[in-house]
């Protein structure tokens, strides 16, 4: 699948596909054959590989795959239709497979080698994350549900809307049915609202913890893992030995989490998360803050005002760090990016807002692109796009001088 030309690891895109000013409005590059419907997962292949692919997820069952030239152009490459709409894509370290959750209760691995597909993880409700965990132990996939389960395998890592998170030496799941389960194969959550961990040699579980609630939201980066519940519940989880709970912790934002990602120090290590609501607000959280102040919420996607006095705030649908400065983005359902510095918090670069909401973004691997994807609920008289931006000079953070 893959071919032999790749994108310069610092060469800027060449001229943009015309579109419609209202659907690009910040003149960006379009990636040819869009999905069908709402694109609900982005991601940039890894630094492991020298070209750049994209993944795209969306409700319209499938997960499709662009390889990004360095003048902009896009290639499609492959495609792969799941039973039910895709809701979250990862990719392997290595850059050889790529992870797809659905709302048809499994997790695929998708071979791009061969363009082969097989099964690794299954939940009893839509599976709503799932993200490639490598550790110097071990590597797995940690997987969310509507089931209210984690579900953890050293082979994958996934979360479901079961509820639960399983966790296995294969993978690791969460699914809505409230559980997370673990053995030496696999680790798994539910929405029966507890966790669980098994060994598969056994018929009952080595240890069972209570979970709060759905997976909303997750994120992991080694030896971190943060899981968003509904009824604004966050869960750290330590990675090292074997995933085991760090610490829970009630949102700060007032409203329903959507989205959250963690961010690094100085030094590359994970340290915090950002939390995105549905009320417009971002929260900035460390897990061991050094002072209670360096934890700050800040406002954004919302309208500067009306005739009326009222305000329209919109849900922030993603956020994503910077790589390499370590600044962040948003997304939001009023059409808009914007790029921020958390350390100077300030705000970067605003956008202007395309005609219908974005949904997801992400950065490639040295972040030199940002992709944001748009889309409108469901209209067949709308187009799907998906953006690619140079971005790396406008990313980088405000000086301290």
């Amino acid at each position: 699948m893959f071919g032999q030309s790749g994108l310069g690891s610092t060469a800027s895109f060449g001229a943009a596909t015309t579109t419609p000013p209202t659907a690009n409005p910040m003149k960006d590059f379009e990636v040819t054959s869009p999905p069908d419907d709402s694109i609900s997962s982005l991601a940039f292949s890894p630094a492991t590989i020298p070209q750049n692919f994209l993944i795209a997820g969306s409700w319209d069952n499938n997960v499709r795959c662009w390889e990004v030239e360095q003048t902009g152009k896009t290639i499609p490459k492959s495609m792969q239709t799941m039973q039910g709409p895709v809701l979250d894509v990862c990719w392997s370290d290595d850059g050889t497979k790529v992870f797809m959750a659905s709302c048809d209760k499994m997790v695929k691995c998708w071979d791009l080698g061969s363009n082969q597909t097989l099964q690794v993880a299954q939940h009893d409700a839509p599976v709503k994350t799932c993200h490639w965990v490598k550790g110097p132990a071990y590597s797995c996939l940690m997987t969310g549900s509507w089931d209210k389960t984690l579900k953890v395998c050293t082979i994958l890592m996934t979360g479901s809307w079961d509820n639960t998170l399983k966790v296995c030496t294969i993978l690791m799941t969460g699914s809505w049915d409230n559980t997370l389960k673990v053995c030496t194969i696999l680790m798994t959550g539910s929405w029966d609202k507890t966790l669980k961990f098994w060994d598969t040699r056994s018929a009952a579980p080595m240890m069972t913890i209570n979970l709060p609630e759905r997976v909303y939201c997750a994120d992991v980066d080694y030896p971190m893992a943060v899981v968003g519940t509904a009824g604004r519940g966050l869960i750290v989880y330590q990675l090292e030995g074997k995933p085991q709970e760090y610490k829970r912790i009630e949102s700060p934002l007032k409203y329903q989490h959507r989205c959250l990602s963690i961010f690094r120090d100085k030094k590359k290590s994970p340290t915090g998360y950002a939390l995105g609501s549905v009320e417009g607000r971002v929260a900035i959280q460390y897990v061991n803050p050094q002072n209670p102040k360096d934890n700050f919420t800040f406002k954004c996607h919302r309208s500067n005002g009306a005739p009326n006095g009222y305000q329209d705030i919109y849900p922030v649908n993603d956020i994503a760090f910077h790589p390499i400065h370590g600044t962040l983005a948003t997304v939001g359902s009023d059409g808009s990016f914007s790029f921020w510095d958390k350390d100077a918090r300030t705000k970067l670069k605003p956008s202007e807002a395309m005609e219908q909401p974005i949904t997801r973004c992400c950065f490639n691997s040295n972040g030199q692109i940002f992709a944001y994807a748009g889309h409108e609920f469901y209209n067949a008289q709308k187009k799907n796009y998906i953006f690619l931006r140079s971005c790396y000079d406008e990313l980088k953070p405000r000086s301290s001088s």
